[in-house]
């Protein structure tokens, strides 16, 4: 038995002999009533975890016919914008750890059996709404491969194209903004109709 059990056993054996001493009879009498019961209750939540997620204030744009010469007819448009959210603590970013959002865009297939119109006519140039920090970048713009006087850059979404960045994950905890102005050129006889394209986001870290 160490120290500390004796000591409260001492203590409670000489206040018990007290009670004996004092209070006896009061022992000796008999409840009154049945007796009440209090349930104790407590809810424990699970810990949450921060986390890194994308989300895209919409699921269309529309391009309309804007700037278009005598050779090349151009439509522009906006791409709705991409938010991008890390409620994570620094804690529970891997070393190291960087995201980026990239997109990349389909053929435009027409609604009459037009000829498709390939994605390397559909460019972009991000942007990016900034607070200053730098902890996050912007992609580069890339033209429709009719604009030749881009060259190299104007290869299209028809790859996988940076839309932004951020230079390290910990230095990016919150929430960014960007979006992109959207070009596609096609030749002057292209066919007319509506055509449409699919082009996919992707959050990367």
């Amino acid at each position: 038995m160490n120290r500390g059990m004796v000591k409260r056993v001492s203590v409670a054996a000489a206040g018990g002999a007290m009670l004996a001493g004092v209070a006896g009879a009061a022992f000796a009498q008999d409840q009154v009533g049945s007796g009440s019961d209090v349930d104790v209750n407590v809810t424990i939540d699970d810990i949450e975890e921060g986390v890194l997620a994308m989300s895209v204030d919409g699921t269309t744009a529309t391009l309309v016919e804007d700037g278009s010469t005598a050779t090349i007819r151009q439509f522009t448009g906006a791409l709705p914008t991409v938010t991008v959210t890390d409620t994570r603590s620094a804690d529970e970013i891997p070393d190291g750890a960087f995201w980026w959002v990239e997109g990349t865009a389909s053929s435009f297939t027409g609604d009459a059996g037009q000829e498709p119109i390939g994605a390397e006519n559909l460019g972009w140039s991000p942007t990016l709404v900034d607070d200053g920090s730098g902890a996050v970048a912007v992609g580069p713009d890339v033209a429709p491969a009719l604009e030749t006087e881009e060259d190299p850059n104007n290869v299209g979404l028809q790859g996988r194209e940076l839309l932004a960045m951020a230079l390290t994950s910990e230095e990016a905890i919150g929430s960014w903004e960007a979006s992109a102005n959207l070009t596609l050129q096609v030749p002057a006889e292209v066919e007319p109709g509506t055509y449409t394209s699919t082009l996919t986001l992707s959050l990367f870290e």
